[in-house]
């Protein structure tokens, strides 16, 4: 075992304020759906639960019918889940069961139909969990696949490339299971150097053994095989590509990922369900206020707390400013990688993100990592110079992003750098399970806003772009489009912005106000205990998508009933996204895998988690 900290920390712990009965195993769902009879009917004993819960579609299959089931699904005229969203899995190992340590659960799509389906896998081994791949299902389960492996320990029979993705192959343990300690140093405090706190200060904990590299799997070094990265400008980060090469042209391409693994999950697990918030913003730290958002929607639909219409208006503003200013900084950062305008482009669009950034410190005091968002609400109203403000930014909005478009458009090195560049067909976006302007600009016309709206959405009138050419051409207009019709959305937010309170008025999950605390006393046993042991989440589990810039941002949440999840898993847009730069840049130059990497838009902290 590492030489780390404990797991646990006692000062963190207070095991005698759980309820009776607490923790305890997710319920299993009740009910019935249209889905889940034609399921049952068709696969008989071998489902062992099926019905609702928290309003989502689940499915429980033994391991052996798992591969039918999802080919079921996915072909049948009926159902046509034709994209897998999500692989994660829950080590049980820590509740109160005795079978089936390690469940696998998958997040099934049907854009066509506008359902949502979750399938859980039991798996019978608890020492070495093996679970049937999905890869020959749908090819996108490869990347999620590989890091359930790398970070809970369940094998995939079948997979085509068993390597783990963000540990280094030499890692000593799979570190999302529940007996592996959280990490990492105790801060020392003390007055003097000489206490023996110190003496391990500083020093590498873990061996820095060194291993060689191995050549990636189905590339020849009869070729050129090179490294991009991780110290190049433009891979936006440190992302490592290993790049196969026949002279200029690209013959494969592999992605060396975790350089900036922090261990968002197994932290996440480990704070209270409230603490987590301010974390989501160190994921994709260019849309903190949506990584809040989609966080704080998933244990809001655990908790069942109905939102005030004002809190949910100022998510709706504070969420299509958050889209904005990320399509800007991706467009100032991929012009400066591909064309000559870059420059002069990176000043006018960073220009513009200042003022979004501006409207964001005015509302709570943070320009970047904000915290924003809270369970129940926002942390606060917004201040009477916050409307002006952003009134002014809208005026002069759209004459900016005209002034983009005429600098960019129809300019011969723009188009001739993106226009049949990193081509993705309809069919290889739905089979590789991408989202967001990967998958409007490959012609399938999907917006979670609109096709499962949430924060009231449904109350907005927009337009989602969609073009059917499946290249960066393509995805680059999508992407100027959406920010016109962000700017729709916040006016239309400001005209009707409601009056009322900022946060849910239920005071065991929102701090009472503080003047209350002077003159109640029940408000201050109320506040007392969220501050000190955190609000408590029924069992269960939820797993909920938003359409944040780089595409579907989803949190599964396991609850054990205590003030912690006991499972959190967070399905990234970059991370799923970034599998196709191999399928997009073979048989293109080099130079067009710089075009690639921009034009699917990522940002590393959220990649790595």
């Amino acid at each position: 075992m590492l030489n780390v900290a404990p797991r646990v920390r006692q000062y963190e712990t207070l095991p005698s304020l759980q309820p009776p009965g607490i923790p305890a195993a997710a319920p299993l769902p009740v009910g019935e759906s249209e889905d889940t009879r034609r399921i049952i009917e068709r696969f008989g004993d071998a489902v062992l639960a099926a019905g609702m819960h928290h309003g989502q579609q689940i499915v429980y299959i033994k391991p052996d019918q798992l591969v039918p089931l999802a080919e079921f699904v996915k072909t049948d005229p009926h159902l046509r889940y034709e994209t897998l969203i999500d692989v994660s899995a829950v080590d049980r190992s820590e509740l109160p069961v005795s079978d089936h340590r390690f469940h696998t659960i998958y997040q099934l799509r049907s854009y066509s139909r506008k359902q949502h389906l979750m399938i859980v896998c039991p798996l019978e081994d608890a020492d070495e969990p093996t679970a049937p791949s999905l890869t020959g299902v749908y090819s996108g389960a490869n990347w999620p696949e590989r890091e359930v492996w790398d970070l809970m320990g369940v094998r995939f029979a079948g997979h085509p490339d068993h390597r783990r993705i963000l540990m280094p192959e030499n890692w000593p343990n799979h570190p999302l299971q529940k007996q592996v300690p959280v990490g990492g140093e105790e801060v020392p405090f003390t007055l003097t150097w000489e206490d023996p706190e110190f003496e391990s200060l500083g020093k590498q904990i873990l061996e820095a053994k060194s291993v060689p590299p191995r050549l990636p799997p189905g590339m020849n070094l009869e070729n050129m095989v090179i490294n991009l990265g991780p110290h190049h400008p433009s891979t936006h980060g440190v992302l490592r590509l290993v790049v196969e090469l026949d002279g200029e042209t690209v013959v494969n391409v592999d992605a060396d990922l975790g350089y900036l693994h922090s261990g968002f999950e197994k932290t996440g697990e480990n704070k209270r369900y409230k603490d987590f918030v301010y974390y989501t913003d160190r994921m994709d730290y260019l849309s903190a206020m949506s990584n809040n958002l989609g966080y704080c929607l998933a244990v809001e639909k655990l908790l069942g707390v109905e939102i005030p219409p004002r809190a949910q208006a100022l998510r709706v503003i504070m969420a299509e400013l958050q889209r904005i200013a990320s399509h800007l900084f991706w467009l100032s950062t991929h012009v400066l990688d591909v064309s000559g305008t870059g420059m002069s482009l990176l000043m006018y669009a960073t220009r513009e993100r200042e003022r979004i950034l501006d409207l964001f410190e005015m509302a709570c005091g943070a320009r970047l990592t904000v915290g924003y968002m809270r369970v129940g609400g926002v942390s606060r109203d917004i201040p009477p110079a916050f409307l002006p403000h952003l009134e002014e930014f809208l005026k002069i909005m759209p004459e900016q992003i005209d002034d983009y478009e005429r600098m960019l458009t129809h300019g011969p090195l723009w188009s001739e750098r993106l226009i049949g560049i990193g081509k993705i067909t309809r069919e290889e976006a739905l089979d590789m399970g991408l989202t967001g302007p990967m998958l409007r600009g490959s012609g399938v016309d999907w917006d979670l806003r609109r096709d499962a709206p949430y924060s009231g959405y449904e109350n907005y009138d927009f337009k989602v772009p969609v073009l059917n050419e499946g290249d960066c051409y393509a995805r680059y207009l999508v992407r100027m489009e959406e920010m016109r019709q962000s700017l729709r959305i916040i006016r239309q937010a400001v005209d009707n912005l409601p009056d009322g309170p900022y946060r849910a008025e239920d005071r065991k999950i929102t701090p009472p106000p503080r003047a209350e605390l002077d003159i109640s006393m029940e408000a201050l046993i109320h506040h007392f205990k969220l501050m000190t042991e955190g609000f408590h989440v029924p069992p269960g589990m939820v797993y909920h998508g938003i359409e944040s810039s780089k595409g579907e941002l989803g949190f599964f949440i396991y609850s054990d009933g205590t003030a912690r999840p006991y499972r959190l898993h967070v399905r990234g847009p970059s991370f799923n996204n970034l599998y196709a730069i191999s399928k997009m840049s073979k048989g293109h130059m080099l130079s067009d895998v710089i075009t690639n990497i921009g034009s699917i838009d990522i940002v590393l902290g959220e990649v790595d988690r």
